[in-house]
């Protein structure tokens, strides 16, 4: 395929990006990077709402039930049962109101998703450099506690967070 116009070309150069930094990731860069795309996806679904596109909408939609999925089945509950299993029910609510939002034409289950997923996200961001980088020198130096293999191609990551 030819890419001409160059809103496309900068739409591609923008996958390739975040394939190469996916790919040396290290978790808390890719579950980052995981919930910025829950938040992205969900507002350009309320944007296309409000503009009445309905395609649009389905497709960020389906997106972002994608993402909160994987969130879901990569929870390791074998570090932190309680927090596993209240994260899954977190999930699990945002799952069920993206349903809803997916057939109904209205922002309100959007946003039910989105005020329950922010506290997550906000803590996410709060977690101090120094036990990010304590983390990832554990990690290293116990390979058993998570693998990750990105596949560019396919888009997905196997692994546990």
């Amino acid at each position: 395929m030819f890419i001409t116009k160059p809103q496309d070309m900068m739409k591609e150069y923008r996958k390739a990006s975040v394939n190469a930094e996916l790919a040396v990731a290290d978790p808390y860069t890719i579950t980052k990077a995981l919930f910025n795309g829950v938040f992205e996806r969900l507002g350009q679904a309320k944007g296309a709402i409000a503009r009445g596109d309905l395609e649009e909408k389905a497709k960020k939609i389906a997106s972002a039930t994608a993402i909160i999925q994987h969130l879901k089945d990569t929870l390791d509950p074998t570090h932190a049962p309680e927090i596993a299993r209240n994260l899954a029910l977190i999930y699990d609510f945002m799952l069920d109101k993206l349903a809803d939002a997916s057939i109904q034409v209205s922002e309100d289950p959007i946003d039910d998703a989105l005020k329950a997923f922010m506290p997550i996200k906000e803590a996410w961001d709060k977690i101090p450099l120094a036990s990010i980088k304590e983390a990832q020198a554990k990690m290293r130096s116990d390979q058993d506690h998570f693998q990750h293999n990105y596949d560019p191609a396919n888009k997905i990551i196997d692994g546990s967070v």
